[in-house]
């Protein structure tokens, strides 16, 4: 069996050669930002939460609507974190873009990818710096909210409940933007998944629309999809990336 050291050069042969690239990243990208995943034993789904309520209930669309001061609570609480940097993967991609026909796709809410400089991204389950009022449907930045006394964000043009353009559970992805997704799957010739366990559906499904030449995963535990890929990589992503950048000769 090939090492981590050796199927890291496979893959930097592999985006040399490749016309089009899909990264398929997942919250084990953002992690070596300081952003806590939310499945694993440290993850947000594990801890106990202020409100009494697994995490999960509490980023439902039921729990939004009745309970929205607990909601932002836990948001403001758990999800922002407005000091988190681009890592070394955030910077390559975006490196990467600039050289090639690159396209990422991302389960992150974070924004991270953009700061990095990455153009073409699609957010499967939305942004969490992009908000739009529930009763007018004015968007707004993050940075322009103001906020009523129980910490609610409201529309100061129809007062309305203003919230992030995430994917709430009961909520549906967005068609636009799945069709946007698998349609770069779809196309390209390389599509390396990062930093997820392949678990949360729809977006582990996506992967059955490749048709490319090489799939690589690039994760630090296992996942059931691994023995579909011609690259498999448990190391750290962050790491990986440098390794990357040494190899192809990029700086970032």
């Amino acid at each position: 069996m090939a090492t981590d050291e050796e199927e890291v050069k496979q893959l930097a042969k592999a985006i040399k050669s490749a016309q089009s690239i899909v990264f398929f990243g997942g919250a084990g990208v953002s992690t070596a930002s300081g952003i806590p995943d939310f499945r694993s034993s440290n993850g947000i789904y594990q801890k106990e939460t202020k409100q009494r309520v697994p995490a999960e209930e509490i980023l439902s669309h039921h729990f939004f609507l009745a309970h929205p001061k607990a909601f932002f609570e836990f948001e403001r609480d758990n999800l922002l974190f407005p000091a988190a940097k681009p890592n070394a993967m955030h910077l390559f991609l975006a490196a990467l873009e600039r050289l090639k026909k690159v396209t990422v796709v991302t389960q992150n809410i974070d924004d991270l990818h953009q700061k990095a400089g990455s153009k073409n991204v699609v957010e499967l389950h939305g942004s969490l710096y992009r908000m739009y009022c529930t009763e007018c449907g004015t968007t707004y930045d993050r940075s322009e909210l103001s906020y009523d006394a129980d910490g609610i964000p409201r529309c100061p043009k129809c007062g309305g409940i203003v919230r992030a353009d995430v994917v709430l559970y009961e909520e549906m992805l967005d068609p636009d933007t799945i069709k946007g997704a698998i349609s770069a799957i779809s196309t390209a010739d390389l599509l390396i998944v990062g930093g997820t366990s392949l678990v949360v559906y729809p977006a582990n499904s996506f992967i059955n629309y490749f048709r490319g030449k090489t799939l690589a995963i690039i994760n630090k535990s296992r996942v059931a999809e691994e023995q579909r890929a011609q690259i498999v990589i448990h190391q750290p992503i962050e790491e990986v990336a440098k390794e990357l950048g040494k190899q192809l000769n990029m700086e970032f």
